[in-house]
């Protein structure tokens, strides 16, 4: 099956099925190393050592800010070329995005070699044996692993846009199945006891390496017909390649970024209201609660092209079933995992916090509160994600500035001082702001169907009638 025929004639189910299924296994295997990252720390009977992996997550998620915001413009741009059979803009908008995203990239860490204290603390850090063992992770993990770690996120989502879903899920499975291996290896054999943080971070920072490996090979290999290039041209910024890119590419990173931001809200507020214990306990929860969300990013992710091509070669009936039919299978995956974490919250939490631990008691209930937004959050994911895909940037950017910035924190301050306990307040917010989002999405998306639904010929004959 051709590149071409998966994204003009095979069935909608199918095409989706080729696109988004290895998509959504990579992403499934990102938390699943992210997670055993949590899991191997936890056998270390140390709150201090899963809180300072937690304080970093915001840290390491920046680096997906920037490479979504080169990654998925840059691919919904590409596609949007190859719906219109212009592959030399698909060719220069791929150069665009790669350099881009490493000058973006070794900015960042060179911030965070510097400014590594000041980081830290702005993070969330507020213990300070907390924050050396979160200083090693940082080093590793960002300041050396940062290029490797950004480029493999950049590299999926272009070779995804080519309809090569397979091949780019591989290189992130590649690198979140070493990482596992790796882990045990260097905590418990490698190093001494006590290194266990550092272990960690070693272990990401080589199988992120070796995943860039993949990618570069896999790059080189078929390089007499992908469109990937690495290197750089003038005709990159031109035909306003650079402003489409960063336009769709903003709302991804901004929505990477404020998730951020608010975690590290959420990190400050959870510390001050019930101390390191409590922070723990709502990393667990984050953790265990990724695995909805990370179904829904495959999902979206990996029909992203098929959508942008459809819209710009002007099918948009095939466009609107593929939305409707992946935003379907989001949400019922999301619903199913919501119950599990609801009826099974104790022994999924139990998985990495033990009876001793004082924060289980806190990572079962932030569990139950955060699971509560899945299906919400599936509804806002696919309608960002259409808009992404469709190049309406500002409508993307108003849903994603909703869903991770402009209600929940807020909330958090109102939250905390009015539920009883504060830590509760503060988890409530999330869910509240997934509900918001995803209403607000809903009437965007049947205003932009209603004003451009029709396919193109049919969108002409309607007006020409009006007139």
């Amino acid at each position: 099956m051709s590149n071409k025929d998966l994204f003009e004639k095979t069935s909608i189910f199918k095409a989706i099925i080729n696109l988004a299924i290895p998509s959504v296994i990579g992403q499934i295997i990102l938390v699943i190393y992210n997670i055993a990252d949590t899991y191997f720390v936890s056998m270390s009977d140390d709150d201090y050592l899963i809180t300072a992996i937690t304080v970093c997550m915001p840290a390491f998620m920046f680096l997906s800010a920037i490479s979504n915001l080169f990654g998925v413009g840059g691919a919904s741009v590409m596609s949007r070329a190859l719906g219109k059979k212009n592959t030399l803009r698909a060719k220069n908008t791929a150069s665009f995005a790669f350099w881009g995203c490493i000058i973006i990239t070794t900015l960042y860490c060179l911030f965070a070699f510097i400014l590594s204290e000041e980081f830290i603390k702005i993070l969330g850090g507020v213990d300070e044996t907390v924050n050396k063992l979160a200083k090693d992770y940082l080093l590793y993990v960002i300041v050396i692993g940062g290029i490797p770690t950004a480029l493999n996120t950049l590299f999926s989502h272009l070779v995804r846009a080519e309809g090569k879903s397979f091949q780019a899920s591989l290189g992130i499975a590649i690198g979140g199945l070493l990482n596992v291996a790796l882990d045990p290896l260097f905590m418990f054999v490698i190093l001494k006891p006590g290194n266990e943080v550092l272990g960690v971070a070693i272990a990401t920072l080589i199988s992120n390496c070796v995943a860039l490996i993949y990618f570069l090979c896999l790059i080189i290999y078929n390089r007499k017909t992908t469109l990937i290039t690495l290197k750089p041209t003038i005709e990159a910024f031109k035909e306003a390649i650079p402003k489409n890119v960063i336009l769709v590419g903003i709302p991804a990173c901004l929505m990477t970024l404020c998730e951020n931001i608010s975690y590290a809200v959420l990190e400050k507020q959870m510390h001050a209201a019930g101390g390191v214990i409590a922070q723990s306990g709502i990393g667990i929860a984050k953790k265990i609660n990724m695995l909805a969300h990370s179904i829904v990013r495959g999902m979206t992710q990996g029909v992203l092209p098929l959508i942008a091509y459809n819209k710009s070669s002007g099918n948009r009936k095939r466009m609107k079933k593929a939305v409707y039919l992946s935003g379907a299978m989001s949400v019922s995956v999301a619903t199913i995992c919501m119950i599990i974490c609801l009826i099974f919250a104790r022994p999924l939490t139990e998985i990495f916090l033990q009876d001793t631990y004082n924060s289980l008691d806190y990572g079962i209930k932030f569990l139950r509160i955060l699971c509560i937004g899945a299906p919400f959050s599936a509804i806002a994911y696919t309608v960002i994600s259409f808009f992404q895909a469709v190049g309406k940037g500002i409508r993307s950017l108003i849903l994603a500035l909703l869903r991770k910035g402009i209600v929940d924190i807020p909330l958090m301050f109102i939250l905390v001082k009015i539920i009883s306990p504060a830590v509760n307040g503060l988890v409530i917010a999330t869910p509240i702001a997934d509900i918001v989002c995803s209403i607000v999405a809903v009437i965007l998306f049947v205003i932009y169907l209603k004003n451009h639904g029709q396919n193109k010929h049919e969108y002409a004959e309607n007006a020409n009638c009006q007139n």
